[in-house]
């Protein structure tokens, strides 16, 4: 693929990804350090020109290291119990909450900054609703309190008016009493009550996935061992097989169990990771998701242009052979598609020649996805397909790919041990080799 139709592709994902998700809700939970990274202004950029081009962008900052360095900074002492669950908790006294308060909007005064010099409005409001955590394991947390409420139809009426809320880690008691709550639980609760599509916790890394993990079978990664995607089966067993801390992956997990459809976790020092991780398939970050994201299916009328042109390159290397659209109209009912998100990323068909004998033939993935073995899957599925049609094995032709049908158990044969009526039309003169895989 040159370089001018690698840029049509990603033209076409964005535009893909803009309609679909256009004037939906994303809330954006964005921790401390990323604030401190020289790229965080391009960060907020990003989210202005979201926020510009009709997406509904709210914001929530960390903010725990810089109340460590206010606290530091004017002698406040600073101490944690546990909660039932064994999360560290902040104790927060009636001395420290003022301090709380400085750093919070300190840090919410920031995105305030750059958003304005991206020319869109912002405001940070008071659209927490909180009650005090009180006495835990017989300690008092005083200050630190707890969501009671998210005042959505607010935030809708702001949202709205193309503005983008910001919401600091304090909430208010009914008769106006602060609280410190904790920012992950503001992302997670305005994410629920506003029926936010997507929930992006970016942080300073994305260790999920490399090697000091260990991960169940079936996991999607990339070259460099990182996660693609998960569904929340998949991190709940990542969560149980690992003792290392793993605060975004247990934030993404909560989040979709309280009905969050994509949370993607990505590393905020990235150049444009929020855009690269909303307008590809593939991202750059980890998504947990509990919508359809790929399935195969049978193809329609309207998927021939794409079939053909994930076929194209492999037609011209001599690796298919040609087929025209006329050609798989005809066949149209041996062919399946796999789609990544409404985008068809492989293909691939399942001739029946008789005497219980299929052909597995035109499989052609999408070139930027070949790491992830789609194309596995579509050989897969159609094996399968050929088992439930009672077919008691599968071949291929192939000039140019006998390993990679080696490696998923297919055995070299005779030609004479394929069906007659693909032995009279066998091609001499191309002379491709015949793999077979007994079902």
């Amino acid at each position: 693929m040159n370089v001018i139709d690698s840029k049509v592709d990603l033209i076409r994902e964005v535009f893909h990804y803009q309609s679909r998700f256009e004037g939906s809700i994303m809330v954006f939970k964005i921790d401390y350090p990323v604030t401190e990274d020289p790229g965080f202004p391009g960060l907020v950029k990003d989210l202005a020109l979201l926020s510009k081009t009709g997406f509904k962008v709210i914001i929530v900052p960390g903010v725990k290291e810089n109340i460590d360095a206010v606290f530091k900074q004017h002698d406040i002492n600073s101490s944690y119990t546990n909660s039932l669950q064994n999360t560290p908790i902040r104790i927060t006294t009636q001395e420290a909450i003022s301090f709380v308060e400085m750093a919070a909007f300190d840090v919410a005064s920031r995105f305030m900054t750059f958003l304005s010099g991206s020319r869109v409005d912002a405001l940070i409001g008071n659209f927490v609703r909180a009650r005090g955590l009180g006495v835990i394991n017989g300690i008092d947390t005083e200050y630190t309190g707890t969501v009671d409420k998210i005042y959505a139809e607010s935030l809708s009426r702001v949202l709205n008016l193309g503005m983008v809320p910001i919401l600091p880690c304090i909430g208010w008691s009914p008769s106006g009493k602060p609280y410190n709550v904790a920012s992950d639980e503001i992302a997670l609760a305005a994410s629920t009550a506003l029926g936010a599509i997507k929930l992006f916790i970016v942080s300073v890394k994305n260790d999920l996935g490399f090697k000091t993990l260990t991960l169940p079978e079936g996991i999607e990664t990339r070259n460099d061992g990182s996660l693609i995607r998960l569904t929340p089966a998949q991190a709940e067993t990542i969560i149980n097989s690992n003792s290392v801390p793993m605060r975004e992956l247990k934030l993404a997990l909560q989040a979709s169990k309280k009905g969050v459809h994509r949370v993607h976790i990505i590393d905020g020092r990235e150049e444009g990771a929020v855009l690269k991780e909303l307008f590809s398939n593939l991202g750059v970050g980890t998504m947990i998701y509990t919508d359809e994201y790929d399935s195969i299916r049978a193809i329609h009328s309207r998927d021939l242009p794409d079939i053909l042109r994930l076929m194209e390159p492999l037609m011209q290397k001599g690796a298919l052979i040609r087929r025209n659209l006329e050609q798989i109209q005809e066949k149209k009912e041996d062919y399946s598609v796999l789609e990544i998100d409404g985008s068809i990323r492989a293909c691939g068909a399942l001739h029946d020649w008789g005497e219980s004998q299929g052909e597995i033939a035109a499989i052609a993935t999408d070139p930027q996805y070949s790491d992830i073995g789609l194309g596995r899957k579509i050989v897969g599925f159609l094996a399968e397909k050929a088992r439930k049609n009672r077919m008691r094995r599968v071949f291929v032709l192939t000039t140019q790919t006998q390993d990679w049908f080696e490696s998923m158990g297919f055995r070299e044969a005779p030609v004479d041990s394929l069906p007659e009526q693909k032995r009279k039309v066998y091609d001499q003169n191309r002379n491709s080799k015949v793999f077979a895989l007994e079902l």
